[in-house]
């Protein structure tokens, strides 16, 4: 019987790589490996299909954006729609769930196979092979950053990370069980895939159409992300100039939006610091899609049906410097039901029309955010003050003092990233890749780093299926 439910349950992720409502084409029609890999317009069919992962509710589209803000101290709810309620408070098992990473994972390892094989334009070979090296990266990345620890960073000695699968699986013959990798072996794949994207993507300018699909600076600009999530800080701070240089990026931070453009940004589309936004148009969602579950309505209530369920922490807003433009992303407001002031998110306004906008998964602000902190770790005080005061300069704020350094200047750069980033979800990710307790907002309890919930569960499903599989501790 055992056998018989792992088959059903290969089955269903197989299911995952031919399932007609990834695919970003029209009209969207039926993935099979006889029509999708016979050219190189089914290989980007099955591209565009591993794109779409991104834009899901699960993933970039909501849970990848809110759960890390709610999980640590920027966001609050004001409204239990049954939604984040765990998150806020940590209770056991509430966490980020994206093992289902694994069928947008599947699309980019068939076109990484197959893609050298087939006749055609050795160029846009070259783009499409890039692209599906990058989003397998992103992709194994943000399980990484959920299932396991930074490498250097265990608790008790814990390495497990996530199972590595670069293979496709195209039939139940190609289908196996593994044990998870290590965190040391996760990172060195992503890593790996990053630098061979980057010699095969082309270049485009930021804030264009061209960064809606993957691009050698926004290569280059995840790659610096994860050096520094690996503590490899000179190559973060290498990497991240890399990125600057491709995307015609000062070190005074001309280029970056400056305190007039700042907020509009946010609804002009691409956004003008994009360097890789995910496109998402009406044909992209069904008619129920944008008020049930876009970052719209869950942090605004511009839209009368809106169900803005979450709001600014009080913490948050008071760590605002007078001046700060960042503030202006805030606007006070009402919502029924709920104490005191609330604040709607104007990052997420749906300007597209009926609860629709991008996703900026990578913005150029990171980069001059990355390398400060690299700089600092790699004891150039001075690089990480030049780099926060050209951020600070286009935020409406004026420098840091000159001789900040130490903890004092390590907790600036924690700051300005939690106000540049706020509900962009990097919060639980910053303060858990550098060994911090977990911050709360109100009475909520802080999460030690020590504490198993820093870690996500593993899908019980999966565990009962794969006998290999072994969860976290703390959820045995």
């Amino acid at each position: 019987m055992k056998n018989y439910i792992k088959i059903i349950a290969l089955g269903s992720v197989l299911s995952l790589a031919s399932c007609s409502d990834l695919l970003d084409t029209e009209p969207r029609q039926s993935l099979t490996p006889q029509t999708a890999l016979s050219d190189i317009n089914g290989y980007e069919s099955v591209l565009a299909a591993a794109y779409g992962g991104a834009r899901g509710f699960g993933n970039y589209g909501q849970t990848l954006m809110i759960a890390p803000e709610i999980m640590a101290d920027n966001l609050r709810i004001i409204a239990n729609t049954g939604r984040y309620i765990g998150q806020e408070v940590n209770a056991d098992r509430a966490h980020i769930g994206l093992w289902g990473n694994y069928g947008s994972i599947n699309q980019t390892n068939i076109v990484i196979a197959g893609i050298d094989e087939i006749d055609g334009d050795a160029a846009r070979k070259n783009r499409i092979k890039g692209e599906a090296l990058f989003l397998r990266s992103l992709y194994y990345f943000d399980m990484a950053k959920v299932y396991g620890y930074e490498p250097g960073k265990e608790v008790n000695g814990w390495n497990n990370s996530v199972i590595i699968r670069t293979e496709p699986t195209l039939g139940f013959s190609d289908a196996d069980f593994k044990a998870r990798s290590t965190n040391r072996q996760v990172y060195d794949l992503i890593e790996s895939d990053l630098n061979t994207a980057i010699g095969l993507l082309p270049t485009a300018a930021k804030g264009t159409a061209g960064i809606y699909r993957v691009t050698k600076g926004a290569a280059e600009a995840l790659l610096a992300r994860v050096y520094l999530y690996d503590s490899k800080f000179a190559e973060a701070a290498a990497m991240a100039s890399q990125a600057m240089a491709t995307f015609g990026l000062a070190n005074d931070g001309t280029g970056l939006a400056t305190p007039e453009n700042y907020v509009s940004g946010f609804s002009t589309y691409p956004n003008p610091e994009s360097l890789f936004e995910v496109e998402i148009r009406s044909v992209d969602w069904s008619t129920v899609d944008g008020v049930n579950n876009s970052m719209c309505t869950l942090t605004a209530n511009v839209f009368n049906s809106a169900q803005f369920i979450v709001t600014a922490s009080n913490e948050l807003l008071a760590t605002y410097e007078t001046g700060d433009v960042r503030r202006n992303t805030w606007t006070e407001t009402t919502r029924s039901g709920a104490s005191g002031t609330v604040y709607r998110s104007n990052k997420w306004l749906g300007t597209k029309g009926d609860f629709l906008e991008n996703l900026p998964i990578i913005r150029a602000a990171e980069l001059y955010l990355i390398r400060a902190e690299a700089r600092f770790r790699t004891n150039d005080a001075a690089g990480a003050r030049s780099d926060l005061n050209a951020l600070r300069t286009n935020r409406g704020l004026a420098a840091v003092d000159a001789g900040l350094s130490g903890d004092a200047l390590f907790n600036r750069i924690m700051t300005e990233r939690r106000l540049e980033f706020a509900v962009e979800g990097h919060r639980w990710f910053d303060l858990k890749r550098n060994g911090l307790t977990i911050t709360k907002h109100g009475n909520n309890e802080p999460v030690p780093y020590s504490d198993y919930r820093l870690l996500a569960p593993l899908p019980q499903d999966q565990i009962q299926l794969n006998e290999l599989l072994v969860d976290n501790p703390g959820y045995n």
